[in-house]
């Protein structure tokens, strides 16, 4: 069995300004969420991050199916500000990735549209350097990210949505045991003009148990 951790820190500024309660008390609290695993940690995303993740984000092949597309250290600089404005709302809680073992930024992911009154969030804006495609990364993320939201922050429903044509994407996603919904038709019209079809999956509390035996199965195997 992996150890991993979710450690947290009180009195910092990139909280998330809400606080919900459930059956066994606050689930989401003004706190420093870090999650930690064998291979990756996720932090927080800092504009101190910047030029780690700017580095990581260079290969253009990360963004052939982002929504949007980041291809300058400046417009790095611009997505991470907005993340952080996010999160002072509560509405997202964005994370950088850390490959423990290089002691480097590998790319980021977050939770986002998140709300208090259905107790539900998307897990979203992922992406990573290629060198880490196909490896462990993804799935040790996910774990950190679906333990945290199902068993600390009593969440009932995680969803991903992601473009059509990114089979890659949904093949990685169906892995984690989420159930596919749908396609949303012309969901999103991207900046460079093309017209989006969405798929849309799922993962629900009662779901959470099987799937993440699966997924420690999957990281001892790897």
């Amino acid at each position: 069995m992996h150890n991993r951790k979710a450690a947290f820190k009180n009195g910092q500024s990139f909280c998330i300004h809400k606080y919900w309660q459930g059956e066994n008390g606050l689930v989401i609290s003004n706190e420093n969420i870090i999650l930690e695993g064998e291979k990756v940690k996720l932090t927080p995303m800092e504009m101190e991050h910047a030029d780690g993740l700017w580095q990581a984000a260079m290969p253009d092949i990360i963004w052939s199916y982002m929504a949007t597309k980041i291809r300058s250290k400046e417009e790095m600089k611009g997505a991470i500000k907005t993340a952080i404005s996010e999160r002072d709302k509560g509405t997202q809680y964005p994370f950088t990735v850390f490959d423990k073992e290089r002691s480097q930024i590998i790319g980021s992911t977050r939770y986002i549209d998140i709300s208090e009154d259905n107790k539900s969030l998307e897990i979203g804006w992922t992406w990573y350097h290629p060198d880490v495609w196909r490896t462990q990364v993804n799935t040790e993320c996910k774990l950190l990210l679906l333990e945290h939201a199902f068993e600390t922050l009593k969440i009932n429903r995680v969803q991903w949505k992601t473009d059509i044509r990114n089979i890659r994407s949904q093949t990685a996603i169906a892995r984690l045991g989420a159930i596919k919904e749908g396609v949303l038709r012309k969901d999103r019209i991207l900046k460079d003009g093309y017209v989006r079809d969405t798929v849309v999956y799922s993962m629900l509390k009662e779901e959470w148990p099987t799937a993440k035996e699966k997924l420690h199965s999957k990281m001892n195997n790897l």
